[in-house]
């Protein structure tokens, strides 16, 4: 009987962990449909996804909260919308740079900088702040650092760089976000209140817009819906489903599983958006990951 409720709670969980890694990638894959052909414009679809985010979490927060009701001894207080402003600023960073790279690059190279800049950051940080680099460190950090410039050195003429630097942006502020939210102690109410406290940031954004003749706005129905979806959906929901996953995923299972976020939204900018992943992708793919993985195992292990 014991075995057979482990083996339940594992499936869970690679369920959980599953979707919140899909929901990641799809983030990239609705962007990519969302800005291309005009159908809305990179400002319009970062407000909307953070509108859209900050409405599903507060209806998931107060579901929570009715359903606690009915049990007792209930130590959280649900209702109560948490959050910091810095952390809040660092999701609209992330969100606006997030959805301007998007615009010249293609979904699985957008994802995969994305997803390297976070590790990459994130390692940095470790490494600053307790010790020095290893053999295994050093080489990984070298294998990494070469898939980058693998990556971005056949555009480095092109307007794709600017893609490449807003998405790099775009990683380091969501691994600051990530590194502030290891202290906190009710996940849904904190991201709930991120989302929320990221508004005034999009208010500020939109007095900028109309002040600055050579950007406009720009919404279709489609691209309205993919926006919303965006960020109720795969944003909203998407990190509520990732928060359950972790509660019993030990901290290399999450590292590494994120890993494979660049890799499921290659796929799907294959399969939705017909994009062609080369043989120069694949390899800088391999070098990156490969190099962050060897950094996140030494990292990570007891």
């Amino acid at each position: 009987m014991k075995t057979s409720s482990f083996k339940r709670s594992d499936l869970t969980t690679f369920v959980f962990t599953l979707s919140a890694l899909i929901s990641f990638a799809a983030n990239s894959v609705l962007a990519r449909l969302a800005l291309i052909n005009n159908n809305i414009d990179a400002i319009s679809f970062t407000i909307i996804r953070l509108l859209s985010g900050a409405v599903m979490l507060f209806l998931l927060l107060k579901t929570r909260s009715l359903t606690s009701q009915n049990h007792r001894n209930n130590t959280l207080q649900p209702r109560t919308i948490k959050g910091s402003w810095l952390s809040a600023f660092m999701l609209f960073i992330y969100a606006a740079g997030f959805s301007t790279a998007y615009v010249s690059l293609e979904t699985g190279t957008g994802a995969l900088i994305l997803f390297s800049s976070v590790q990459i950051s994130i390692i940095v940080r470790n490494l600053i702040m307790k010790e020095p680099l290893n053999k295994q460190e050093w080489l990984g950090m070298s294998f990494a650092l070469i898939g980058f410039v693998l990556l971005v050195l056949p555009n480095l003429s092109t307007p794709s760089l600017k893609g490449f630097v807003l998405m790099t942006i775009s990683g380091i502020a969501w691994a600051l976000y990530t590194l502030r939210g290891r202290i906190c102690h009710d996940p849904l109410s904190d991201t709930a209140g991120n989302f929320i406290k990221s508004l005034p940031f999009c208010i500020i954004l939109i007095f900028f817009i109309f002040n600055n003749r050579d950007i406009y706005f720009q919404i279709t129905s489609y691209g309205l819906i993919l926006s919303v979806i965006s960020g109720a959906i795969t944003s909203g929901l998407g990190y509520a489903l990732w928060y359950v996953a972790l509660r019993n995923l030990t901290p290399i299972q999450a590292g590494i599983s994120q890993l494979t976020v660049p890799i499921i939204a290659a796929f799907g900018g294959g399969i939705f958006l017909s994009e062609m992943v080369n043989t120069a992708f694949i390899f800088s793919s391999c070098m990156i990951l490969g190099g962050i993985l060897l950094i996140t195992l030494k990292s990570k292990s007891p």
